[in-house]
């Protein structure tokens, strides 16, 4: 079973998304709140294994809120939850630990199939807007945000994991990496887990921005380092 909160100022998506995943076995809600006050107090009480966090919320909006409950609850998964002009929200959220967003609106099952992604480990994001991905995860690269990762933990990457690496920092998701190297899906999401075990770095979108600052996706994507 995987505790979700709902976090939305809007009552009517906050009862939508509350009937949408009750009515299927494996999710139980939490609580369903209106801004990131409300989260912080319930995540106290419950403790859910993912929220669902709109971006724009009164009294304390998504990326303030992403940010205190990463800090304090780091195994929480967030989702945010946003709309396409929404691109600052997104890229602080992002920075902060969220483990990825998705455009409101998608289907039921969409958003069934990435609260079990995100509980498991994997980053979601809308394969609709990858480009819009790589597009955040440039501006926090060339940001003050600075992911570090010490030379000798570099050196122990092997040629498959640096074409992996390429890959995470240009936006791809399991699926599409899986499909561009010719690999299954489990393949792909053990190499990860790997990899950020070897880098020392906390999630996807760290190794991302950390592709993108060291020139990493630029220097190598597209040849052939198999």
């Amino acid at each position: 079973m995987i505790k979700v909160l709902i976090a939305d100022d809007q009552e009517l998506i906050r009862q939508s998304l509350m009937i949408i995943l009750s009515s299927q076995g494996e999710f139980q809600v939490t609580d369903a709140v209106k801004n990131g006050l409300e989260v912080i107090r319930s995540v106290r009480k419950t403790r859910p294994d993912v929220i669902l966090m709109d971006i724009r919320m009164p009294e304390m909006d998504g990326v303030v809120c992403t940010q205190i409950i990463k800090e304090n609850y780091p195994d929480i998964k967030i989702i945010i939850l946003t709309t396409f002009d929404d691109d600052e929200y997104v890229f602080n959220a992002l920075k902060y630990g969220a483990s990825g967003y998705l455009l409101k609106g998608i289907s039921m099952q969409e958003l069934s199939d990435a609260i079990r992604k995100v509980h498991h480990g994997t980053a979601m994001i809308n394969e609709d807007i990858a480009s819009k991905v790589v597009r955040l995860f440039s501006r926090m690269a060339q940001s003050n945000l600075t992911v570090q990762v010490e030379d000798d933990r570099v050196r122990d990457l092997k040629n498959g994991e640096w074409q992996i690496i390429v890959q995470v920092g240009s936006g791809l998701s399991n699926k599409e990496i899986a499909a561009r190297l010719n690999l299954s899906e489990g393949t792909v999401r053990n190499s990860l887990s790997t990899i950020l075990s070897k880098l020392a770095l906390r999630d996807r979108t760290q190794l991302a921005i950390w592709a993108v600052q060291t020139g990493a996706v630029n220097r190598m994507f597209g040849e052939d380092h198999g």
